[in-house]
């Protein structure tokens, strides 16, 4: 009886100590800092991470108590992006903050894409004109931004030429235009610094730079396969019918293009193709390239009385 009567008690006892703790690790870590401070959850932060940093920040009293609160009461998705918190609010109400919504949103913006299409897809993210002058491609730095929900398209252009500013201090327009070139035709990370030596070594000799990625740009979109009428295309941006670099960059590389172009490999390499399964081959001089053309490229030639077809894989 008594051993009975002894651990009713000591349930009780730790099941009143229990809802003690839990109301008591909700409450607010001070009623009186209203303060709002910034606080982000990043793409792909789970709970845990989440609950730890609000306790190093000093936003809530328990990080185990904010866990399960979260986990098993609240079960929403925690919403990536900023919000504003204070320690005056209680663990509950920061909870439903972060999954209820946010005050910034993430936008994406991947390497190699032109103006339009940086704009396109800023209009399809519900950001609002007006859109600014986007002038010459290049220095619209590709990235991941948290940008505030109400920011217009103007103002997401200046974050992009303030952070290219800052992680390209020193670059030449001659630069940025080849690294604009290596951007669209190396997609490998292996191959960036070798296309970047073939372009620099035909640039220096003189010699016509016959890059895809030109036409593409002059045709006003990314064409997949080109015709002998697209090569021919009259633009200034075309490199197959004028000698040297383009006016200007076609694209927006990254970081790790532009230090491809910054530190090309040392090649004596001035030609090079991609085969079908997207892998590069390169060579010193035209037989070679010749070679590699009818190795990885050509499957068949039918000869006829007045003509040779070529055919080619894709």
């Amino acid at each position: 009886m008594k051993k009975a009567l002894f651990v009713f008690l000591l349930s009780a006892v730790l099941g009143i100590g229990t809802v003690v703790w839990w109301k008591v690790s909700l409450l607010p870590v001070n009623p009186n800092d209203k303060t709002s401070r910034s606080f982000v959850v990043a793409k792909g932060d789970g709970i845990k991470e989440v609950s730890i940093r609000l306790r190093e920040a000093g936003l809530i009293r328990n990080k185990v108590a904010f866990f399960v609160l979260e986990r098993f009461f609240i079960k929403d998705i925690l919403q990536a992006g900023s919000f504003k918190l204070s320690g005056a609010m209680t663990s509950q109400e920061i909870a439903n903050k972060l999954t209820l919504g946010t005050e910034d949103v993430w936008i994406t913006v991947p390497e190699g894409w032109r103006r339009e299409q940086i704009i396109e897809y800023l209009q399809s993210q519900n950001i609002s004109s007006p859109g600014g002058v986007w002038d010459e491609e290049g220095k619209y730095f590709p990235e991941t931004y948290l940008v505030p929900k109400q920011i217009s398209v103007d103002g997401v252009r200046q974050l992009m030429r303030k952070t290219f500013a800052q992680k390209v201090p020193n670059i030449s327009n001659e630069q940025l235009i080849i690294a604009s070139m290596v951007e669209r035709e190396a997609q490998k990370e292996e191959d960036r610094s070798l296309v970047a030596s073939v372009i620099w070594n035909r640039y220096k000799i003189g010699m016509k730079l016959d890059i895809d990625a030109t036409v593409q740009y002059a045709l006003g979109f990314w064409k997949k396969e080109l015709t002998i009428q697209d090569l021919a295309i009259r633009s200034p941006y075309n490199t197959y019918t004028n000698a040297g670099l383009p006016p200007g960059p076609i694209c927006n590389p990254g970081l790790s293009v532009i230090n491809a172009v910054l530190n090309p490999a040392k090649t004596d390499y001035l030609y090079y193709l991609t085969d079908k399964d997207g892998n590069m081959h390169y060579a010193k001089t035209l037989e070679e390239h010749n070679v590699n053309v009818g190795k990885y490229l050509i499957i068949f030639v039918e000869i006829f009385p007045t003509r040779i077809l070529f055919f080619f894989q894709g």
